[in-house]
């Protein structure tokens, strides 16, 4: 049986474990923390939140990342 969930990121259906915190899917996609911006399900979820935030089946994830410079 599989523990595996289905989420939207930046459009695009993707699978991970369920269970799994926000930081740790950022870094399974290859973003850097440090460096995006999450729209969660709407919402900007704010960084002090993301340790606690465990994705969800269905939820929907815009990744931003940030670029610097001008």
């Amino acid at each position: 049986m599989s523990n595996q969930i289905t989420l939207q990121v930046n459009g695009e259906p993707r699978s991970c474990p369920s269970q799994t915190l926000l930081p740790d899917l950022l870094e399974q996609l290859g973003f850097n923390p440090r460096l995006v911006a999450v729209e969660y399900n709407g919402e900007i979820l704010h960084r002090q939140y993301w340790q606690q935030t465990k994705v969800q089946e269905g939820d929907r994830l815009e990744i931003v990342t940030i670029v610097g410079g001008g």
